[in-house]
């Protein structure tokens, strides 16, 4: 009895496990989904996405970061940590705006990469020796080199099982 008890845990915990999985444009083909129906969708990041700006003298607003000294300089750093939910705010020339954040207005572009299988990557406007230049907020930022590597997924069993509608008939008897 113990193990059957055990058994149906392990079972259960399994079944709610998340399905994350790239995002590729066969995903989206697959599944026929327009722009609006995937600002529905949820989003994660693969990796931490770690952006750092220097604060030049005088005042700045800092919102989402935090302020750290780096070699004596002050740098504002914010950090997307790995499997952070992310909403599409807009597709526009085949790339993705997802923000992680409570507003639109902060958002990490993500691209299809052909040098990553087709997979959705931060799309840079600039990348020397895996550190690339974004634009967030208005403000240019550099990725540490760990977020060069971060892509986009989708949870593909909540997707699947959401798009199914499914009943199970209950018999019919003689009277």
């Amino acid at each position: 009895m113990k193990n059957l008890l055990l058994l149906l845990c392990f079972a259960t915990l399994l079944s709610s496990c998340k399905n994350l999985v790239p995002y590729t444009d066969a995903i989206r083909q697959r599944h026929n989904w327009s722009e609006q129906e995937l600002k529905q969708i949820q989003f994660y990041t693969s990796d931490p996405i770690v952006l750092q700006r220097k604060i030049t003298e005088g005042g700045t607003e800092i919102i989402s970061g935090k302020i750290k000294m780096v070699n004596g300089e002050k740098v504002e750093e914010i950090i997307i940590k790995e499997r952070t939910p992310g909403l599409l705010v807009r597709e526009a020339s085949g790339k993705f705006s997802i923000s992680f954040e409570k507003s639109d207005d902060y958002f990490v572009n993500f691209g299809q990469n052909p040098n990553m299988q087709g997979r959705y990557s931060i799309a840079f406007s600039g990348l020397k020796n895996k550190v690339g230049r974004i634009n967030y907020n208005g403000k240019e930022y550099y990725t540490a080199p760990e977020s060069v590597e971060a892509i986009l997924l989708v949870d593909l069993r909540k997707i699947d099982k959401s798009e199914v509608n499914q009943r199970v008939a209950s018999g019919r008897k003689i009277k």
